[in-house]
């Protein structure tokens, strides 16, 4: 890995898509905890926006003023060529990302710019890795893709559980995600966009397991539970065959904290059966509708890109996830919760990641890897100061989990 040399870059930090719906919650929080030293810039399609977004900020915070906005667009791969090249680090809200996001992974990947985005789509991270991750390795780039509530909470949050366990034991982990939030436009263009090509979905995970090297001598896998009832966080679990698992995969293979034989798997808690089993039905539903293209377009249309809950509803939302935990005879169950997943802590996820590597003493790694080795417990910390809890609910001894 050679790492190139960044310091003379105009910006520390570059938030591109700025004028989106979560966009400009990140753009706000940057205003409100970007350090006072720290050379960030606004950018998107049109300079119009960006200036009406520039305004809406110096109302509250004056030094805005004086923020400076950089026309790119995701269309023109020269323009964004030109914006990795003049910062440290940028980080991106602009999806889907299958369709949207390939040429700035590609500049930053060749600029040795660290990139951070929001994307919840597993073949847009497979296909990144297989296109992008030797040339981002050669360059220096760290390439963090699900740096929002997917897939930070659920990474950092095993992260922070293996920490509490014996080394060098077999780990079993099951993560209970629970929510009550809403969610955009661009979110429901993002998951219809990643459901709807399962095929080409699966292809790249086949084409990354055979191009990425297995850790020597360690097993992880990450399976697709079957239903349960958890007695440890009073809920029946519905299994997610979500991105999360997958990152936390990727972090278990690349850090032997992890142990010599570590297995992760994913649920939503549900408190009670019958919406358990509605829950599953309708993303059920959900998938199938995706795969046909004048229903995809209906489904569209309900939440158009660019809108999202006002401030009251986010004000109300929260979510919680509950990690049980066993290894070495020891039992474990800990817990990241916070507020509105999808937005505002979503943005706050990203901002504070794009912060991190721009400013804290970090691993030296490269190529496409997680929050988890990237940043790890910098980027643990970071959350905490900024409201994201981390804590162990219970410890103690105990039958430990089968699988």
């Amino acid at each position: 890995m050679r790492r190139q040399d960044t310091s003379g870059r105009t910006h520390d930090l570059v938030l591109y898509g700025a004028t989106g719906f979560t966009g400009a919650l990140a753009a706000a929080y940057l205003a409100e905890h970007a350090p006072e030293d720290c050379h960030w810039a606004l950018a998107g399609r049109s300079l119009a926006k960006l200036e009406q977004l520039r305004d809406r900020l110096t109302a509250t915070h004056p030094a805005c003023a004086a923020l400076p906005l950089l026309r790119a667009d995701s269309g023109d791969p020269a323009s964004l060529r030109a914006l990795a090249a003049g910062t440290r680090v940028l980080a991106t809200t602009v999806g889907p990302y299958l369709l949207h996001g390939e040429p700035l992974v590609a500049a930053c990947a060749e600029a040795g710019t660290d990139y951070v985005d929001l994307t919840g789509e597993p073949e847009f991270v497979d296909r990144m890795y297989l296109r992008h991750d030797a040339t981002a390795r050669a360059s220096g780039a760290r390439l963090v893709h699900a740096s929002g509530f997917d897939s930070v909470p659920h990474d950092l949050g095993v992260h922070y559980t293996v920490g509490f366990l014996p080394e060098g034991v077999p780990i079993r982990i099951d993560g209970f995600v629970r929510t009550h939030a809403t969610f955009s436009g661009g979110t429901l263009a993002s998951v219809l966009t990643a459901v709807s090509r399962p095929v080409a979905m699966a292809r790249a995970a086949r084409e990354r397991r055979r191009a990425e090297p297995r850790p020597l001598g360690r097993t992880v896998r990450v399976p697709i539970g079957p239903p349960l009832r958890s007695r440890e966080t009073h809920t029946w679990g519905v299994p997610l065959p979500l991105l999360d698992s997958q990152i936390i995969a990727r972090s278990a293979a690349a850090l032997d904290r992890y142990g010599p034989d570590f297995r992760y798997r994913h649920y939503a808690g549900v408190r009670r059966l019958p919406v358990a089993v509605g829950g599953a039905l309708g993303a059920g539903a959900l998938c199938a509708l995706a795969q046909v293209p004048p229903a995809r377009r209906w489904l569209s249309g309900r939440l158009e890109p660019g809108r999202g809950p006002d401030p009251e509803r986010r004000a109300h939302s929260w979510f919680a996830v509950r990690f049980v935990a066993s290894g070495g005879g020891e039992r474990l169950v800990t817990e990241v919760s916070g507020g509105d997943p999808g937005y505002e802590e979503t943005a706050k996820m990203l901002a504070e990641s794009a912060l991190c590597l721009a400013f804290d003493d970090l691993p030296e790694t490269a190529g496409q890897v997680t929050s988890a080795v990237a940043m790890g417990d910098a980027l643990t910390t970071r959350l905490q100061k900024a409201d994201i809890t981390f804590r162990v609910v219970k410890e103690g001894e105990g039958k430990e989990g089968q699988g």
